[in-house]
C-alpha cells in the first residue's frame, strides 16, 4: 500500500478517530529496540496520508513494556476495544496488528467488534475492511488479510 488515499477509506471512517496502538512486550524491548517504537509512532503519518487530521489520531501507548498475553492487565488495549465498541474508531493502526493480542480470544473479539462497527485495520501489510470479510477468510490468508 502506498502512503496515499485508499479506496477502503470512506467518508464514514474519516468522520471518526484513528487509533494508533503502540506496544512492546517488555521494558527491555522498549529500551533496546527503539527502532520498533519509532516505526510504530511513524504510523501516524500513514493515517495523515489517508486523510485523518493529526488532532484526530489518538495514540495509545500506555501498554509499552507489557505482555500481550491477556488484555485484563493492559489498560491501553482495553481502552482501544472500548473506543472501537462505542463506534468512535474509523481505523485501528498497529505495526503488526496480529500482535495486538497474543491471546486469540482477545484478538478475535477485537476483530469482531471492528467488523460490527465498520472499523478499518491497518498495519504494514495493508488495510483491511472487516465488515466485508468473513472470519474464515481472514484466517485463510498468511498475514491475516490482503490489501
Amino acid at each position: 500500500m502506498t502512503a496515499t488515499k485508499h479506496e477502503k477509506v470512506q467518508v464514514q471512517h474519516l468522520q471518526r478517530n484513528a487509533y494508533l496502538y503502540i506496544r512492546q512486550s517488555t521494558l527491555r524491548q522498549v529500551f533496546e529496540n527503539t527502532e520498533s517504537t519509532i516505526r510504530q509512532y511513524d504510523l501516524r503519518q500513514r493515517a495523515v496520508a489517508l486523510g485523518w487530521p493529526v488532532e484526530r489520531i489518538m495514540v495509545i501507548d500506555s501498554d509499552l513494556g507489557q505482555s500481550a498475553a491477556a488484555a485484563v492487565d493492559r489498560q491501553g488495549f482495553q481502552k482501544l476495544v472500548t473506543e472501537v465498541s462505542l463506534g468512535k474508531a474509523g481505523i485501528v493502526l498497529g505495526l503488526e496488528v496480529s500482535r495486538l493480542a497474543r491471546n486469540s480470544t482477545d484478538w478475535h473479539r477485537l476483530l469482531e467488534i471492528c467488523g460490527l462497527t465498520d472499523t478499518l485495520i491497518l498495519d504494514e501489510d495493508g488495510i483491511c475492511a472487516l465488515r466485508k470479510l468473513k472470519m474464515k477468510e481472514w484466517n485463510a490468508t498468511p498475514s491475516g488479510y490482503t490489501d
